[in-house]
């Protein structure tokens, strides 16, 4: 049986609702005609905030430079929040530099660390953005400057020493559509955070970093074999880990399988993905681990579907929540 319960100094444990942390204010401004469909953070709290109540929304806070470093390497996190990043290296992140490109990626990764934070103290908890899984230790990629699911990871591995001898184990399970190559980069040889990505195998990034288990599914992938591949890697990271079983999961639940992502070349329908969610919720807290949950990407041709898909990761966060809560709303 995995670990459960927190000595948390932060969220209020009592809430009636599940906490969900937005970063989605801080603006991030684009050039015009920019294809990074950044009103999809403000539409999807919108959406929340009228569709869900038992879902409540909460300002994120920003990461500090010390906690960054958890992950990144000091001089990178400098550089970008000095401005020093060259041209090249903005454009392999994809965003122009700015102050506000800063801060937001700052509340990103504070929106994680607080649904990471929240859900050790209550079982489930969400940031309404996060799942940067490209940005490893040195530098940004593909939309990501930071990795918040990195950072958090380590935070908390940190935070549950403090009162604790034994280690928080953490497991990153990644089921965006491209591969998570910076957080199988930035974990590397450590025994304590297990990296599971399962994506397209002929997607973005075209060179691939060894997670601690890759499943790579060729384009058109619909519906039933997604799920059994699903079903495969749970299993074997359940087994891989039975001796130091997951204290925490960080789950990147992207919208991008969706058959109608403009860059997901797979054809998962949003019953389909919704039942993705389902089950890794259902293991999470049948097993009593704390889940907090990132939404990924998720690039919809209309993008009425990728809030859709996401909005149905959030009731399925909600029913879980409910459930390890033993119903109370």
């Amino acid at each position: 049986m995995a670990r459960s319960g927190w000595d948390d100094t932060g969220p209020d444990t009592r809430t009636q609702h599940v906490r969900a942390f937005t970063s989605d204010r801080s603006n991030l401004p684009l050039p015009a005609g920019h294809r990074f469909p950044i009103s999809k953070y403000r539409l999807l709290r919108e959406r929340v905030e009228a569709q869900l109540p038992a879902i409540r929304v909460h300002e994120a806070p920003a990461a500090s430079d010390g906690q960054l470093a958890l992950a990144h390497a000091s001089d990178y996190v400098r550089r970008v929040i000095e401005g020093r990043l060259d041209a090249a290296q903005q454009r392999e992140i994809g965003f122009p530099w700015s102050p506000q490109m800063v801060e937001r990626s700052r509340r990103s990764v504070g929106a994680t660390i607080a649904a990471a934070r929240t859900a050790l103290a209550q079982g489930v908890a969400a940031n309404l953005a996060g799942g940067t899984h490209h940005a490893s230790a040195d530098r940004g990629s593909g939309y990501c400057v930071f990795n918040d699911a990195a950072v958090a990871a380590r935070l908390m591995q940190a935070e549950w020493r403090r009162n604790r001898r034994d280690p928080l184990p953490v497991a990153l399970i990644d089921l965006d559509v491209h591969q998570g190559n910076g957080s199988a980069a930035i974990f590397r040889g450590d025994p304590t955070v297990f990296t599971l990505s399962l994506h397209g195998e002929r997607n973005f990034p075209f060179r691939k970093e060894a997670s601690d288990l890759d499943v790579a599914l060729p384009d058109g992938c619909g519906d039933a074999d997604y799920l059994d591949a699903l079903d495969a890697a749970l299993d074997e990271l359940w087994a891989r880990c039975a001796e130091a079983p997951p204290g925490l999961i960080i789950y990147l639940a992207g919208a991008d399988p969706h058959e109608g992502d403009r860059l997901g070349r797979l054809k998962l329908s949003t019953a389909g993905l919704a039942e993705r969610d389902r089950r890794v919720f259902t293991a999470a807290r049948d097993r009593r681990i704390p889940l907090a949950l990132a939404m990924a990407g998720g690039y919809g041709r209309n993008l009425d579907d990728t809030i859709a898909v996401q909005l149905g990761t959030l009731r399925e966060a909600l029913a879980s929540w409910q459930e390890w809560n033993n119903g109370a709303v």
